[in-house]
């Protein structure tokens, strides 16, 4: 993943609303892990993931001329991945994998498979979070939105966000053992 500073952003916006395709891809290749990773753990597959992420991009090349830069373009980005995950599972195109939260601690060997099988187990615990608390701390994490922008995004009180967050963070150290024996 790409990583592109504001002012280089708005710039590349720019060349990309008016047909510059390297403008355009250095967007997408800034973009689409965070894309990715948050269709993947509203649904769960990576098909679906992957379509998620056509239908966003997709989006966004036929939006960026109207684009006009008041958010950051990873906000505006959240919104419309969001607003296609939900359009994909109101239509019925897609539905969430159900995810047993017991299911969450993997056991490994050490082998060169051990980063592998964290990974796997962090997206299994990530996908058994309360959608909402999900969808949080995806705002905050994947795409970096400050806790008022996420608020402004989710439709709730910043306080909300980040109890969200915190409570999230909280379930994941948990399903790790790394809470430090704290109970909940």
């Amino acid at each position: 993943m790409t990583t592109v500073a504001r002012s280089e952003e708005a710039a590349l916006i720019d060349a990309a609303a008016r047909g510059d395709e390297a403008a355009f891809e250095t967007l997408l290749r800034a973009h689409s892990g965070a894309v990715y990773a948050h269709a993947l753990r509203f649904f769960g597959d990576p098909e679906a993931a992957e379509d998620v992420a056509q239908e966003v991009f997709v989006k966004m090349y036929r939006s960026l001329a109207t684009f006009d830069g008041r958010a950051a373009l990873s906000t505006w980005l959240y919104r419309v991945t969001r607003n296609v995950c939900l359009d994909m599972l109101r239509s019925g195109a897609r539905r969430p994998v159900p995810v047993d939260p017991v299911d969450i601690a993997l056991t490994a060997n050490d082998d060169t498979a051990v980063t592998a099988i964290d990974h796997v187990a962090l997206e299994c615990a990530i996908r058994a979070l309360a959608p909402e608390d999900r969808d949080a701390l995806g705002a905050v994490t994947l795409f970096g939105l400050p806790y008022a922008e996420a608020a402004t995004e989710l439709g709730i009180p910043e306080g909300t966000v980040k109890s969200r967050v915190f409570r999230a963070r909280r379930m994941l150290a948990s399903a790790f053992g790394a809470d430090g024996g704290a109970t909940r």
